[in-house]
């Protein structure tokens, strides 16, 4: 490779990787009001979560990265639940709801397992396409992290466990 072909491949990583750190380190902005509805019928809102600190997952069944980290939300959810911590997995509005059902039972998953069957919460979050995308929330209702892509699961524990000490 050319050294000046070099330059720009290098460039053309370092500004992706740089928006990629900038999406990765959400402003703190407010969550958006929107209601879930599981896949047995169950309602809740973001502001009934208030209280508590928050993860929105973004995910589908045909996902292998989605499907390759939701052993580490069992854990993550398991681990911090007793302490007012909430786990929302939003399953994308293209994934069949049977395919949704069926995974949820075979998996055991022990949190809320919401529908997008509009497309309406995916698009208030920032308009998500990509899967999986994560989402941390404040006790406050602030959006404090976004991951694009599965979580590193010891900086995302250890920001948990902070927001978790905030009042």
């Amino acid at each position: 490779m050319k050294p000046l072909l070099k330059v720009f491949v290098a460039a053309g990583i370092a500004a992706a990787l740089g928006t990629i750190l900038y999406v990765g380190n959400t402003a703190q902005t407010q969550a958006p009001a929107v209601q879930y509805t599981s896949i047995k019928g169950q309602q809740t809102t973001q502001a009934a979560l208030k209280g508590k600190v928050v993860l929105v997952n973004f995910w589908a069944t045909s996902c292998g990265g989605c499907m390759g980290e939701m052993p580490k939300l069992i854990e993550t959810h398991n681990k911090y639940a007793a302490q007012g911590f909430e786990t929302i997995a939003v399953a994308m509005s293209y994934d069949p709801p049977n395919y949704v059902a069926a995974y949820t039972e075979k998996a055991k998953l022990p949190f809320f397992v919401a529908l997008d069957v509009d497309g309406s919460l995916a698009k208030q979050f920032g308009d998500v396409k990509l899967t999986p995308t994560t989402v941390l929330i404040d006790k406050r209702g602030n959006i404090v992290q976004r991951y694009l892509g599965e979580p590193d699961f010891t900086q995302l524990h250890a920001l948990i466990e902070e927001k978790l000490r905030e009042t």
